[in-house]
């Protein structure tokens, strides 16, 4: 016990500012790997390349000669897979920190702007019956719904949102996510909810944007191609025949955002829905 204590004491001894940096530099880079990794197939590539290992090792302690001599003959090879696996990954992370997004969170998009602009693409498409369904991510994420969708990594805008859901586009089928104020995919596919008690009158769209945010804290806005009402799907519930200004307020609740109020543009001749009933 006394040579532990007198261990540890030595070691703590040995701290200075430039250990303490070390540490905190290499808290930072594992911290910022682990959210690049999070929600990703990656994850899975992890866990198969730490089974090899543990299994290498394993060889070793029982002294199981082919095994051993297999595993240390591929081993050397594993640093171009992982380049090759991880390509995409090692990508987003180099475009991340040329953005100096990666290292400073105070760069993070505005989200009151992002939120003007998908209310307003919101606002169209209903005056004009277009279905669309968009999805932000927050926490939980969505890389693995991202990766099934045509890949844009564009800044989100108005009139991109008005191009991709075009009826004419080859990108207005299935859903735009949303993450980091960025559209980083469309086209996507989403789980669709098996609920029970959902309505037998919402279509496939209704149930994908339900579907999402029971499996994430996503936020789902769509427009039905039917009827032309605004919805809003959050923690696998969903919010039908929403206003313009309705989406605008809900949204900065939402996302713990005041909002000033925006001026949407409104068809001549057409009343704007009611608000819907809490």
């Amino acid at each position: 016990m006394l040579p532990a204590i007198a261990l540890s004491w030595t070691a703590l001894a040995r701290l200075n500012a430039l250990a303490l940096a070390d540490i905190l530099i290499m808290a930072v880079v594992i911290y910022q790997l682990l959210r690049l990794l999070r929600g990703t197939r990656a994850v899975q590539m992890l866990v198969a390349i730490g089974l090899l290992i543990l299994l290498y090792k394993g060889a070793r302690w029982a002294r199981l000669e082919m095994v051993e001599w297999l595993l240390t003959t591929l081993l050397p090879y594993f640093a171009i897979a992982l380049i090759v696996l991880f390509q995409p990954e090692i990508r987003r992370a180099l475009s991340r920190f040329g953005r100096r997004t990666f290292w400073l969170p105070f760069s993070a998009p505005n989200p009151t702007e992002m939120h003007d602009d998908l209310v307003l693409a919101a606002s169209h498409f209903s005056q004009n019956r277009i279905g669309a369904l968009v999805v932000i991510e927050r926490d939980v994420g969505l890389r693995t719904y991202i990766e099934s969708g045509i890949p844009l990594d564009a800044t989100l805008s108005y009139d991109l949102l008005q191009a991709i859901f075009h009826p004419a586009s080859p990108l207005h089928d299935g859903a735009v996510i949303i993450q980091g104020g960025r559209v980083a995919a469309a086209a996507c596919f989403l789980p669709l909810s098996l609920n029970p008690t959902i309505s037998t009158q919402l279509g496939t769209r209704h149930r994908a944007a339900i579907g999402v945010t029971e499996e994430s804290d996503a936020i789902a806005v769509l427009v039905s191609e039917q009827t032309g009402a605004i919805a809003l799907a959050s923690g696998g519930a969903i919010e039908l025949n929403l206003t313009p200004e309705k989406l605008s307020e809900r949204l900065a609740a939402l996302f713990s955002r005041f909002r000033p109020q925006v001026a949407l543009p409104a068809s001549p001749g057409r009343p704007r829905a009611e608000a819907s009933r809490k």
